[in-house]
């Protein structure tokens, strides 16, 4: 007797294979039959629910490997935006940073650190986080127990670790003693033997805590790395994380130098070491130079995987969010007494207009994100693209903002205000700031071929109000498969591997991330032809009000975790099968 059955499906298995009609049979979480050509009669009393998923896809359920759930899942169990686009595993920790250990009292650092790295809002992780832990083993018994809609592991970083460990002097990277490493090296082997993930770090200048100092561990020796990488490896098979320094084009020399350590810590240690790889405009070339070199470390034993982005890593702009005008003083003024509806209303009255227009910005506050992201803006207005319904994340250049208003005759920003005015002020923008210098997708094409390189970046939980990358799942087989007309696209059954067989092993979770028998039941039936992205809108359902953009997706029939259908034609059902991971398995 089943559990489940789906019947008459197309199977993408996520081994590469290609798509197979065939019948799946799911007991106790596990599937247990494969029938290829199908034969299972939909009719038959053999399982307690039977999906008829003619003319349909089966495929393993999506393993995200770049997430930032750290303090959303203590609050959260759904584990949207991810869970609306077929991920049933997510792992987050990375980038250096997360929530454990935390020493008493020094909770809103950790908070602070977590806002100016990942811009999630602080008042939201405030008001949402509970703090019933102090250690990272701790820190994972509070998340165990918790039903979830998805599977969730997590890595031990490197920032919470220095701190904790070297209060303000790891908290401003003064140099780490030997006893310093000795003590934090002990925290990481204790994080994974409890079941952490990986390990995770970061070194880019562009990580800063909201008070404006990089991330703990930005300037660790050699050294320390080694010692924490030996540490991780020393009590299990894990990975080490990282967004190495010049990561978005802040220093061309230093990516060289990055994969060279990486290559020895690899070789050392065995462990996989896996980092964030974008294309910059500062050198639109250096991403192929960082591809052959960790390929050429694959060959030569050291097991280095780039993390690649399946679309440009950039942001969403609008009045319903962060935007050009917000250094405007008339602008300023009435988002000190309106918000909301009553905002845009005023926004699109004629003089309002006509005077946010005519004004200067004041005076940008350093290091501040929003009076960054307003003066970015309004001279970048040739990378600035307006987003209909289904997006367009790859327009020509002719859709940029500046085009437009040249071909209307119109000033620039002008065209921009008025963009923003439409849909009710709710029209969203998009600005590509990695990955896009060609003003195309070959580049990212190139990289999601490579056989170093992994599908990662999707940063689900981060970022909140400025992406929603947690649908790039959905877009990898929307635009990469389907839809692109702007260059070659790329098979289905590779695509369906790069986010499930490739980096579930990545991880070390050998249970999942394909459809095999004995293999957990974590599964997604797409109606392909009706899959479509909508265009991002924003929500204020965080803990406090905060604000994030979420991204509807039409096609998804079900999702399965565990044998359990968690969503149905696109509406969460309310079952919560997931569960925290404990190391690979």
């Amino acid at each position: 007797m089943y559990d489940l059955k789906i019947v008459g499906g197309t199977v993408v298995d996520g081994t590469g294979a290609a798509p197979y009609r065939a019948d799946v049979g799911i007991k106790d979480g596990v599937i247990a039959m494969v029938r290829p050509g199908g034969g299972l009669d939909a009719g038959s009393p053999d399982a307690a629910e039977v999906i008829d998923a003619a003319g349909l896809l089966v495929t393993p359920g999506f393993v995200d490997i770049h997430s930032h759930y750290d303090g959303q899942v203590t609050w959260d169990t759904a584990l949207d935006p991810s869970a609306s686009h077929g991920v049933t595993t997510v792992v987050a920790g990375n980038c250096g940073v997360g929530f454990a250990p935390v020493r008493p009292g020094k909770q809103d650092w950790l908070i602070g650190l977590m806002e100016g790295v990942e811009d999630i809002p602080g008042s939201a992780l405030a008001e949402g986080i509970d703090w019933k832990w102090e250690s990272f083993p701790q820190y994972l018994d509070a998340v165990d127990g918790r039903g979830l809609a998805m599977d969730f592991g997590v890595q031990i970083a490197h920032g919470p670790v220095r701190a904790y460990v070297m209060g303000e002097r790891g908290a401003r990277n003064e140099p780490a003693t030997s006893e310093d490493i000795e003590v934090m090296a002990r925290i990481v082997e204790e994080g994974v033997r409890a079941g952490a993930l990986g390990f995770s770090t970061s070194r880019t200048t562009a990580h800063r805590a909201i008070d404006g100092e990089p991330v703990p561990g930005t300037y660790a020796t050699e050294q320390e790395l080694f010692a924490l990488g030996r540490a991780a490896a020393k009590a299990g098979r894990v990975v080490f994380e990282l967004a190495p320094m010049g990561t978005v084009g802040e220093d061309l020399i230093a990516p060289h130098k990055e994969v060279a350590w990486m290559r020895r810590l690899a070789a050392e240690t065995g462990l996989p070491v896996t980092f964030a790889l974008l294309q910059v405009d500062s050198a639109p070339a250096l991403w192929k130079e960082m591809l052959a070199e960790s390929l050429d470390a694959h060959e030569a034993g050291a097991p280095i995987y780039p993390q690649v982005a399946g679309r440009p890593f950039g942001m969403i702009v609008g009045f319903t969010g962060r935007h050009a005008f917000s250094m405007r003083p008339t602008y300023e003024a009435l988002t000190a007494r309106l918000s909301g509806e009553e905002l845009l209303a005023e926004l699109a009255k004629s003089q309002v207009r006509a005077a946010i227009l005519a004004e200067q910005d004041r005076p940008a506050r350093p290091g501040v994100l929003d009076d960054t992201i307003a003066a970015g803006q309004q001279s970048r207005l040739d990378r600035v693209y307006p987003l209909d319904d289904p997006p367009d994340y790859e327009p020509t250049p002719d859709r940029s903002v500046a085009a437009l208003a040249a071909a209307d005759g119109v000033d620039p920003l002008h065209k921009l205000y008025d963009l923003m005015l439409e849909n009710g002020g709710h029209r969203m923008l998009m600005v590509p700031y990695f990955g896009y210098s060609d003003n195309d997708h070959d580049a990212l094409r190139e990289m999601l071929l490579h056989p170093a390189a992994v599908v990662g970046l999707a940063d689900g939980g981060a970022h909140v109000a400025m992406i929603c990358d947690a649908s790039m799942p959905t877009y990898l087989l929307t635009h990469w498969v389907r839809d692109r007309s702007r260059g070659a696209t790329l098979p289905l059954e590779y695509m369906i591997k790069k986010q499930t067989m490739d980096t579930a092993r990545l991880y070390g979770l050998s249970d999942r991330g394909c459809i095999a028998v004995g293999k957990k039941a974590d599964l997604n039936i797409i109606d392909f032809d009706a899959l479509q992205l909508h265009i991002p809108r924003m929500a204020h359902d965080l803990p406090a009000g905060g604000a994030r953009l979420l991204q509807d997706a039409d096609g998804y029939v079900a999702t399965i975790v565990s044998g359990t259908v968690t969503r149905r034609n696109g509406q969460d059902t309310g079952a919560r099968p997931g569960r925290l991971l404990r190391g690979a398995r």
